[in-house]
């Protein structure tokens, strides 16, 4: 990444000035993005990333513009989910921003795994580095004009959500859970972090909601359902809704062909498109051509992707 020496060049004073280069440097970056939302878990293996790139497939197939920000630093997927083939490109000087890989013309991604020679090399980081890891993201990237920000984080409540939630003000988190009672007591936790960090939450997601069979398309509850809406409803949250499991998920996430956000006709794609228009609903991207949307619905303009308060009880 950039030249900034994040603590450990020189001087006390050549430390403070860099710190103070790269703080100016996140706020312009982050000045030119609408909305941010983290994508979070209490436990690992609910399909967080999952639901991350097909959030932000989602809302650029919808032709907002949209930034992918992995920073689960340890255990970065959203490459491979992708398919997405590059290298990272030095700038051409050393005040210019790094471009992030152009996975379509409404979605730019950034990982650590891309940046790497071995992608099946071990990140081996205490939490000093993982934290300039992910204010470099910010502010070494030419993330340029966004709508919606999507940073996949790693499983739990430690450096790497707390780094996001003290580098990104404003961001806004979307908790994934499974319905099953161990993964609702660490949901618990998540919930109770973004509170005592000052985080909003964006809402609640249930996934694995019931698994879909690929003859039939009927859904069969194996860990249960409702769990993660008993948690929203306990902590006065908002649910975004339940996506069931389906085998086909899988398979496109091995094979970096996105499944929940170009399968329209699957019960858990229509779950999930679902949940998409619950979180644009909430987190509208401003600007004078979601106002005209709303004002030629004549209604509240739920549909089209924004909200009038007035006109509109979601």
């Amino acid at each position: 990444m950039s030249s900034s020496c994040g603590g450990s060049c020189g001087t006390p004073e050549a430390q403070q000035a860099a710190m103070a280069q790269q703080e100016n440097a996140i706020t312009r970056s982050l000045g030119k993005i609408k909305n941010k939302i983290l994508v979070m878990s209490g436990k690992g293996g609910v399909g967080k990333s999952t639901v991350a790139v097909n959030l932000a497939l989602s809302l650029a197939g919808r032709g907002h513009k949209v930034g992918l920000m992995d920073v689960d630093l340890h255990g970065p997927d959203v490459i491979r989910m992708l398919n997405l083939k590059g290298t990272l490109e030095p700038p051409q000087s050393p005040d210019a921003l790094i471009a992030p890989l152009q996975y379509s013309d409404n979605l730019k991604v950034v990982s650590l795994e891309y940046m790497m020679r071995d992608r099946d090399e071990a990140i081996i980081w205490r939490g000093p580095l993982k934290i300039q890891a992910i204010r470099q993201f910010v502010s070494d990237m030419d993330w340029g004009e966004l709508d919606y920000l999507v940073i996949d984080a790693p499983p739990g409540t430690g450096d790497e959500p707390l780094s996001v939630a003290q580098t990104i003000p404003n961001v806004k988190a979307v908790i994934v859970t499974t319905p099953q009672k161990v993964a609702l007591a660490d949901v618990r936790k998540s919930i109770n972090f973004c509170k005592t960090v000052k985080v909003e939450i964006a809402g609640v997601v249930e996934n694995m909601s019931g698994f879909v069979c690929p003859h039939c398309n009927g859904t069969v509850d194996i860990f249960k359902s409702g769990g993660g809406e008993e948690v929203a409803r306990d902590f006065d949250l908002a649910f975004l809704g339940r996506i069931p499991m389906d085998p086909r998920v899988v398979v496109a996430g091995d094979d970096g062909i996105p499944y929940l956000s170009t399968d329209a006709d699957s019960p858990a794609a229509k779950a999930f498109a679902e949940v998409v228009s619950a979180i644009e609903v909430r987190n509208p991207p401003k600007g004078p051509a979601q106002t005209l949307k709303m004002a030629d619905t004549g209604g509240c303009g739920c549909g089209s992707g924004g909200c009038n308060p007035n006109k509109c009880d979601c």
